[in-house]
């Protein structure tokens, strides 16, 4: 499957701190079926955990957004 970010989750990754390979390693180690979902994921070298948003197709997985996940639902 193709991994593309979007602009906004490419924004956020820069304002962030968050390394593109730490997004696209995290991402390479999951299986996912079509539809969107949340991922909520402990990183070496961040306080707080990430949150990645993608949205899934046939043949390409789109990062919606990604930032530390400060407060909120935590899993």
């Amino acid at each position: 499957m193709e991994i593309r970010i979007s602009r906004h989750a490419k924004r956020r990754a820069q304002l962030y701190g968050i390394p593109e390979p730490t997004i696209v390693g995290i991402l390479n180690t999951m299986e996912f079926q079509v539809g969107v979902h949340e991922i909520i994921q402990t990183v070496a070298g961040f306080e707080h955990p990430l949150k990645i948003v993608v949205s899934v197709g046939k043949d390409i997985i789109t990062v919606v957004t990604n930032y530390p996940l400060k407060r909120g639902r935590r899993r």
